[in-house]
């Protein structure tokens, strides 16, 4: 007899993949494919998912303003290749002339001056194709010095690490609260032969005691980002930069009155789409 498997299509509004990814991967699923304007979330029917446990995770991003709206779909069908379908799905994105992000499993022909990113994004999430990383990787490519230290909170894959360390960074600091993070965060190091250069960690910014980054770099929600400013303010050397992304155009008034209340001096705004990130600086002297 087939095995069969509890199927979820889901749409947010706005379209969040990466903070949706983070979420569903907390329940016990087996996969998530993800459309261009939905996901499609598989569970076996034995793992006590359901549509209402979901829909109670997408209620708790309404109230808090993340999401203003979601639809949700429960079918049944039958067993597939996890495997296969995830990777029709991840495909080569060129972030810019000079960063390119690509999967294992697909070949790229490298430019001349070209950085080349392998990432397998796996149960964690930031594979570059999505707006937020995009930006944030645009502005590693402009910010980056040689030889700097540099802090990725909410590190996801990876990939702004290893970007970082590509572009010239001497040291990154990968860190993130998920245990899928750090063990992909580390395996895609060893993909890119860098992980002498990231040290990737599990755990909160709170575990971070050095106070003299360079340049730190947060990929995360408006609501975190809130959170933890004096958190980013006390590691980041006088003079130093943030870039902050995951934001939507919308976020921007109330992220800008939490760091510029801490003194930090707005450097850049880029925007895609409805998204956004920001370089913000801290003075040499407070």
């Amino acid at each position: 007899m087939m095995k069969t498997y509890k199927e979820f299509t889901i749409t947010t509004k706005p379209f969040l993949p990466e903070i949706i990814s983070g979420l569903l991967w907390q329940f016990n699923i087996s996969g998530i494919v993800e459309e261009d304007d939905s996901y499609r979330v598989f569970a076996d029917e034995s793992s006590g998912v359901d549509a209402d446990t979901i829909s109670d995770k997408l209620e708790i991003l309404i109230d808090q303003k993340v999401i203003f709206d979601f639809c949700l779909e429960e079918n049944i069908i039958e067993d597939k290749n996890w495997n296969e379908e995830w990777e029709k799905n991840v495909s080569v994105t060129e972030v810019s002339d000079k960063i390119v992000i690509k999967p294992s499993f697909r070949e790229y022909k490298k430019k001349p001056g070209q950085i080349v990113i392998t990432i397998d994004p796996k149960m964690s999430f930031g594979t570059g194709s999505h707006q937020s990383t995009k930006l944030a990787l645009q502005l590693l490519e402009k910010y980056v010095r040689q030889g700097i230290k540099v802090l990725d909170i909410g590190s996801g894959t990876g990939i702004l690490s290893i970007a970082a360390v590509k572009l010239g960074a001497s040291h990154a600091a990968a860190i993130d609260n998920d245990e899928w993070c750090y063990k992909n965060g580390i395996e895609n190091c060893l993909l890119n032969d860098i992980n002498t250069n990231v040290e990737v960690l599990q755990g909160e910014i709170k575990s971070i005691t050095e106070n003299d980054f360079d340049l730190i770099l947060a990929n995360i929600q408006k609501n975190v980002l809130i959170d933890i400013a004096e958190e980013i303010r006390n590691r980041i050397k006088k003079g130093g930069l943030i870039i902050l992304s995951g934001l939507l155009f919308t976020d921007e008034e109330d992220i800008l009155s939490k760091y510029l209340s801490l003194q930090f001096k707005m450097v850049e705004k880029k925007q895609m789409d409805e998204w956004i990130a920001l370089v913000l600086k801290k003075p040499t002297k407070l």
